[in-house]
């Protein structure tokens, strides 16, 4: 994989490192740009609402995402790495605590 770098798998475990929000927050607004971070945050809730069997115009409408982006994501979510699937999985088992 392109992207499974050393400088990348060093990236990761810089993130492991964070112990809250407020800490995600300064490391990752010196990481990326705002733009990145909206995006970022639009995509994780795209994942979200797919999950939710949202539908695409309901996603679209909301976070203004294109059906491209937005089937991109559900391709991910349904065929990729199951990164996505592992956190979703691991925030519903958290509410049901």
């Amino acid at each position: 994989m392109k992207w499974d770098t050393k400088e990348n798998e060093e990236l990761m475990k810089a993130i492991l490192e964070l112990k809250n929000i407020a800490e995600a927050k300064r490391f990752f607004r010196d990481l990326l740009t705002e733009d990145e971070l909206i995006e970022f945050g639009k995509r994780w809730k795209v994942a979200k609402m797919l999950d939710g069997r949202v539908s695409y115009s309901k996603i679209a409408e909301e976070t203004g995402l294109s059906s491209t982006t937005i089937a991109r994501v559900s391709k991910w979510l349904t065929k990729g790495m199951k990164g996505y699937r592992l956190v979703l999985d691991r925030e519903k088992n958290k509410k049901r605590k």
